[in-house]
C-alpha cells in the first residue's frame, strides 16, 4: 500500500497573485499532487453556479473526490470556509467553532475516514490572525469538542493555515499534545508565506506518534507562486496500527 498523501493549501478564493481569479489553476496544483486527503483554506461555495463560484464543488468533482464543506461565513449568499476532499468516503463530519468575540469567524472542520480500513482523524483548520485570537484557539484545541473529544478512537491529524508568523502558544500546545514537531525535522526549507519570496511558516501538519512520515515538501513551481498567496505543503505518511 502506497503512503497516504495529504496537503494542506490556503487558495485564497482562487484569486491569484496577478490578480485573478482562476480556480482551474488551484484544480492543475492538486492534480499534479495528487494528494489522498486534501485540506483547503479560504474556499468560497455558491452551488450550482459555475467553477469560479462553486469551488468546492469543482474542485471535488475535477480531482474525483468526496467532498466534505465546512462553512465558516456566508459569502454572497454562498458559503465560505475550509473544505476537505478525500480519496475515502467521510464516515463523519463536524465543524467546531473556535471564533473569539471580537473576531473574524473562525472553526475547524473534522472529518473522518477510513484509509486501508483503519480509522483517521482530519483537523482542518484556519486559525485567527490576532496574537491574543491565537492564545485562545490554542486553549480550544484541548478541550473535549475538539482535539481530546470522547469518541476520538484513531490517529489524528491536524493541518491547514495556523496563521502563526513566529513560533507561539499554538506550535507549543500541538507539540505537547502531539508529541512531534510537526515537520520541521523532515523540511528542508519550511518557509509557504507569501509563494513569491517566502518569509514565514504558516502551513502546518500535525499528528500522532503513530504516524511515520515518509517525506514532506513544499510545492515551489511558476503555478504555484502565481495560484495562491501560500505554497502548498506535502506530506506522505504512513500509518502504523496495533
Amino acid at each position: 500500500m502506497r503512503p497516504l498523501r495529504v496537503v494542506t493549501y490556503n487558495i485564497h478564493k482562487g484569486r491569484g497573485l496577478d490578480g485573478r481569479t482562476r480556480i482551474d489553476r488551484i484544480a492543475r496544483v492538486l492534480e499534479d499532487i495528487d494528494a489522498d486527503i486534501v485540506a483547503l483554506q479560504e474556499v468560497v461555495s455558491h452551488s450550482g453556479r459555475g467553477a469560479e463560484h462553486d469551488q468546492a464543488g469543482y474542485l471535488a468533482r475535477r480531482l474525483g473526490l468526496h467532498l466534505a464543506v465546512g462553512e465558516v461565513r456566508q459569502h454572497r449568499g454562498g458559503v465560505y470556509g475550509n473544505v476537505t476532499l478525500s480519496r475515502w468516503a467521510f464516515h463523519a463530519l463536524r465543524v467546531i467553532d473556535i471564533t473569539v468575540a471580537g473576531r473574524e469567524e473562525r472553526a475547524v472542520l473534522r472529518t473522518d475516514v477510513r484509509p486501508g480500513g483503519h480509522l483517521l482523524h482530519v483537523f482542518n483548520v484556519h486559525l485567527g490572525t490576532g496574537f491574543f485570537e491565537r492564545r485562545r484557539q490554542a486553549g480550544r484545541f484541548l478541550e473535549t469538542d475538539l482535539l481530546r473529544a470522547l469518541d476520538l478512537s484513531g490517529p489524528r491529524i491536524l493541518l491547514g493555515d495556523f496563521n502563526e508568523w513566529v513560533q507561539g502558544l499554538v506550535s507549543h500546545t500541538l507539540r505537547r499534545e502531539f508529541q512531534d514537531p510537526d515537520l520541521r525535522d523532515y523540511l528542508p526549507r519550511r518557509r509557504t508565506y507569501p509563494g513569491p519570496l517566502p518569509l514565514f511558516h504558516l502551513d502546518h501538519i500535525y499528528f500522532d506518534n503513530h504516524i511515520e512520515v515518509e517525506s514532506a515538501r513544499f510545492i515551489n513551481t511558476p503555478r504555484t507562486l502565481t495560484a495562491s498567496d501560500h505554497l502548498p505543503l506535502v506530506a506522505d505518511l504512513r500509518l502504523r496500527h496495533p
